[in-house]
């Protein structure tokens, strides 16, 4: 399981957003390539990088700088915001990103899921199951639809993704921890692997998510708490 710092770009910086509203940001650095960079001497193996701006106005915006930490890193990155075309995923694709997340156009354009085992066989494709009160959001999760997670999961399972990623975002940057219960369910319902995050507050948390199911969730994402240094990146990664 790993262990995945977040690294959220709006406007050219690095930012978290309470709960995913753009009205309460909290900016932490001003050179996103430079936090990258700290993660990664910190120890992280993977990055989780959301250009924020895209999943707003459904284009990516920040392509060029996300492109410029995929170079500058030896590890690897995904990516999610925005991404709404095969242009789209083959530009990061090509440009060294290791893994693209798609959100909204997963949720709106079934269709369109039926081109990404074609993709690379889908093993650089996962899908963002973000939720609130058990119902799927999109559009920078400013929208929530009738739709549950728990559906939507289980047809993804069926449709030759690489795995889920799943939020909760009545939790995201709140450092309440995790909803384990929901994420039981979804365990249950899916043999797709599983990457947490929303709500990561503590390293005992980390040591829960792990005992739910060590072999199926393969990473959990960490944001606000290594922000905050609430939790130290090593720590989560000893654990």
């Amino acid at each position: 399981m790993q262990i995945i710092p977040a690294l959220d770009i709006r406007k050219g910086n690095c930012v978290r957003l309470m709960q995913g509203r753009a009205s309460e940001e909290i900016v932490y650095s001003r050179d996103p390539l430079a936090m990258a960079m700290r993660w990664e001497r910190e120890g992280a193996k993977r990055l989780h990088v959301v250009d924020l701006d895209a999943a707003f106005c459904g284009r990516p915006v920040n392509k060029k700088l996300i492109a410029t930490i995929a170079r500058k890193l030896s590890i690897p990155i995904q990516v999610g915001g925005g991404i709404r075309t095969v242009a789209h995923i083959q530009y990061y694709l090509k440009n060294g990103v290791d893994r693209v997340i798609l959100g909204t156009k997963a949720l709106l354009d079934r269709k369109f899921l039926s081109v990404i085992p074609r993709l690379d066989r889908g093993i650089h494709v996962f899908i963002a199951l973000d939720t609130k009160n058990g119902k799927v959001a999109f559009h920078g999760w400013k929208r929530v639809s009738s739709i549950s997670a728990i559906s939507m999961a289980r047809e993804l399972d069926k449709m030759g993704v690489a795995g889920i990623i799943y939020t909760d975002i009545s939790r995201d940057c709140m450092l309440t921890g995790p909803n384990t219960k929901f994420m039981l369910r979804l365990l249950k319902e899916v043999t797709l692997p599983i990457i947490i995050s929303g709500g990561i507050s503590r390293v005992s948390d980390i040591s829960k998510i792990k005992k739910l199911s060590p072999n199926r969730v393969s990473g959990v994402i960490i944001g606000q708490a290594l922000y905050t240094g609430k939790i130290k990146l090593k720590d989560a990664i000893n654990i």
